[in-house]
């Protein structure tokens, strides 16, 4: 392995400006020749104080730079947004959510390409910046690595838990009238109690198990509770490993293959985790120049990934037990002979070599392929004339309770506030379908949600008896009631989902993956004859900048041309 500084590119050529004027600037923060000539490292932390969950990542990024620098490093900490769903949903319908996304992706590109550093380090927390930062690995190629920060500890009322997804659930009660305010007051005072992203395997512990099954972080490394010593451990091995990662030119494209794309599709799969991360995984793809369909890889390998573990909210497993177990390479061990083995990781082993001493703590809690939770799909893809592209079904567990079909009259809202007004004033009822549309990625802008619809449903004691559909997303804490999300192609597009009435019959059925309004060609043409495409929601700004340029659900809502960046 060679260590020549003369082939890193961060060292310019002396005498030229560009090193003349870079120089005087790190003389002036005390760096000396010598350092300026080790590997540049970028430390990108989404630090912030608005949220708990990256409200401890100034602490691990002193560690991370500590670590490089006793690995012969130079570490350069930089600052992106940091998107947290439950603090910057307070605006704009929760639509800055999933743009964030790609703003933190063009952040560090601008600051780490800018300046010409060799590597980064990634302190990944909430699930916005896990995508973000893989998006900004994958386009910039250069060594990187992925530090999981952690999951935060939940709390108790008495003997029983309560959690964040406890809280987000009797919210949606409370606006029913069925929990009462002291009561969720009380819940949101016990529910978190440390640092770090929600409990459960909602999308930010989907993600970070999905950041390892693709090879991007340390083995072993997701999930693991915030703050905790097997953290930490990982936090000082990384700064050390990314050092060595840039002598060795190992990048983030020689990891980020179709292989490693289908192994974290069948990761997601088997721990029934977020829906999200499919149109998340197909970002990152594009990225990396991997011409895959993630929609299809979900839906084929659906068909043969059983579910082999239970955390919340499909199950009754907590994330800790699912930790203890062995985590994400405790599924990936148990899925071993659905994978591929053979790709390369950023520990410069391949997942066949990372698995290969590896067992599983407890077989209950992470089950082998032969005695599995559940032998049917946890994520199931729907079309129908509803949805000619696709739309999105958590079903997670098939118990006898859970409804899979489903045929009723449409009601047709644009806003969840509406919906939830319609649903306390008793206007919704049993056998109603609630089509929730201009929420997709163009109509929000940005992708609004139907969670809270969801529990206020839930709240209302409709659950069963209704089905919900949107073109928007859904939180991956929600594993309630028949929901169908992420309808494609959205209202903004002109997709069937824009000429749904009130009173049209809808029919859903999950096992034939079938989604179907039953309206008439004759006059479905009628109303295509009469949509108008919607003009843009906004004339300024950053949703302004996204709405005009982000492509649709399908093709990862990304704002680049897929031609653009295939190899």
């Amino acid at each position: 392995m060679s260590r020549d500084p003369s082939k890193l590119r961060s060292n310019f050529e002396e005498g030229t400006s560009r090193w003349a004027v870079r120089r005087a600037q790190w003389r002036a923060l005390g760096l000396t020749d010598e350092d300026m000539a080790k590997p540049k490292i970028a430390v990108i932390n989404t630090s912030s104080e608005i949220a708990i969950c990256f409200s401890h990542l100034d602490g691990i990024a002193a560690e991370v730079k500590n670590a490089i620098r006793e690995a012969g490093g130079l570490p350069f900490e930089i600052r992106t947004s940091a998107p947290s769903d439950f603090i910057i949903s307070g605006g704009r319908r929760a639509t800055f959510i999933l743009p964030t996304r790609d703003l933190i992706a063009n952040d560090i590109e601008v600051q780490v390409e800018g300046a010409q550093l060799d590597g980064m380090i990634l302190l990944t927390s909430c699930d916005k910046t896990v995508p973000g930062q893989l998006m900004a690995a994958a386009r910039l190629d250069i060594p990187s690595l992925m530090v999981i920060c952690g999951y935060q500890s939940s709390g108790h009322i008495g003997n029983e838990h309560v959690d964040i997804e406890e809280v987000f659930l009797h919210a949606g009660y409370h606006a029913q009238g069925t929990t009462s305010f002291e009561r969720l007051k009380e819940m949101s005072e016990v529910a978190i109690s440390s640092p770090g992203v929600c409990s459960g395997m909602g999308t930010a512990n989907s993600m970070h198990s999905v950041t390892e099954a693709l090879g991007m972080c340390l083995p072993g490394a997701a999930p693991v509770a915030a703050n905790s010593p097997k953290m930490w451990d990982h936090v000082r091995e990384s700064g050390h490993r990314i050092v060595d990662m840039v002598w060795e030119d190992l990048r983030p494209r020689q990891i980020l293959t179709e292989g490693a794309f289908r192994n974290a599709a069948r990761v997601d799969l088997a721990q029934a985790g977020s829906i999200n991360c499919i149109k998340h995984l197909q970002a990152v793809a594009l990225e990396a120049g991997v011409d895959i369909d993630l929609y299809d890889t979900f839906d084929k390998e659906g068909a043969r990934t059983p579910v082999l573990t239970a955390v919340r909210p499909i199950g009754p497993l907590s994330i800790e037990e699912f930790e203890a177990a062995g985590g994400a390479r405790g599924t990936m061990k148990q899925l071993e002979s659905l994978l591929d083995t053979d790709v390369m990781t950023v520990s410069g082993k391949t997942v066949k070599d990372n698995l290969e001493a590896f067992e599983v703590a407890d077989d209950n809690v992470i089950r082998p392929l032969d005695n599995p939770w559940g032998r049917e799909a946890a994520i199931v893809l729907l079309k129908g004339s509803l949805a000619p592209d696709t739309g999105v079904v958590k079903v997670g567990l098939r118990t006898p309770d859970r409804r899979l079909s489903f045929k009723g009259k449409a009601k047709v809202y644009e806003s969840s506030v509406d919906a939830e007004d319609d649903l306390k004033a008793g206007k919704i009822g049993k056998g109603d379908v609630l089509v929730l549309r201009r929420q997709g990625v163009k109509g929000g802008p940005g992708m609004g949600g139907a969670s809270r619809l969801v529990f206020a449903v839930e709240g209302a004691g409709l659950g069963p008896e209704v089905a919900i559909i949107t073109d928007g997303q859904l939180s991956g804490l929600v594993n309630k009631g028949l929901v169908v999300g992420e309808v494609q192609p959205e209202w903004a597009e002109g997709g069937p989902i824009a000429l749904v009435e009130n009173g049209d019959e809808i029919d859903v059925d999950v096992n034939a993956k079938r989604i179907d309004l039953l309206v008439d060609d004759a006059e479905m043409e009628k109303r295509r004859a009469a949509f108008t495409p919607p003009p843009p929601t906004t004339d300024s700004g950053w949703l302004s900048i996204y709405e005009r340029t982000v492509t649709p659900l399908r093709c990862g809502a990304s704002l680049i041309d897929s031609a653009r960046h295939r190899d």
